[in-house]
């Protein structure tokens, strides 16, 4: 029970106090960490792959630049945009040090050893100075940050001037009828996938809880801009299942 003082927040459906969100969200991914690209590919039928491309493709990695992939966790996203870029560095930013782990163990990681660093570290207090960034990418991360606006107010600290944001996020789609048909899915499958396959229905029921949870497009379009960034957009992707934010540093 919360005492009448304390700030709260939602945990998936349930509120709980802000100092037990971060500690929460670590053990949902200690859970899940050693399953969890396998879990993407299931609960998305091999579509989030095609959302990350879109992300790199609306990006266009140049070569020489310096990403800080926030929430990073296996590296999917720095794996890509280093090949897209041709050069540069990436540094994986993430809460939990079992997806790192995991993360360092797959084959891009060997073939990108010189170009990478691992890191943990909270999305709310990165560990680096300001304007040492060209880009900031987070994707699928950002709805499980206690705070999201202290989050996006970090991605402007430290990015340089002319550095790009870019959100990749699950959100609500448009139509009603197709949003209670995904409902349905998520709802009623995701949480199965979880317990056959990573042996955690628990964990993935939060994460299906938290994207309900999560602001709409423009509501979250309005939190970036009040970060700093301007020129900020978005795409829906997927009629709006997941969608992708980006603004600059100007």
């Amino acid at each position: 029970m919360t005492e009448p003082h304390e700030k709260t927040t939602h945990f998936g459906f349930q509120d709980v106090p802000e100092q037990e969100k971060a500690g929460r969200v670590q053990g949902v991914f200690n859970s899940v960490a050693s399953k969890y690209d396998v879990m993407n590919d299931a609960m998305s039928l091999g579509i989030h792959r095609i959302w990350k491309d879109a992300m790199m493709d609306w990006l266009a990695p140049r070569p020489g630049q310096k990403l800080l992939d926030v929430a990073g966790g296996t590296g999917d996203i720095s794996f890509r945009f280093l090949k897209r870029a041709g050069s540069g560095h990436a540094t994986v930013l993430d809460l939990t040090e079992p997806m790192l782990i995991e993360g360092r163990k797959r084959a891009e990681a060997d073939a990108m050893a010189d170009s990478l660093d691992w890191v943990v570290g909270d999305a709310m207090a990165l560990p680096f100075a300001d304007n040492t960034f060209d880009v900031y990418t987070i994707s699928f991360g950002i709805r499980n940050v206690t705070r999201p606006q202290e989050a996006l107010n970090e991605a402007f600290r430290v990015l340089r001037p002319g550095g790009r944001l870019m959100v990749l996020e699950f959100n609500q789609i448009p139509n009603d009828l197709m949003q209670k048909v995904y409902d349905l899915y998520s709802f009623n499958i995701i949480p199965r996938l979880g317990q056959a396959i990573a042996g955690d229905r628990d964990s993935y029921q939060y994460l299906v809880e938290s994207i309900r949870k999560f602001p709409d497009q423009e509501t979250f379009l309005g939190m970036v801009r009040a970060a700093g960034f301007d020129n900020a957009k978005y795409r829906n992707l997927s009629m709006g299942i997941a969608c992708l934010h980006s603004g600059w540093k100007i």
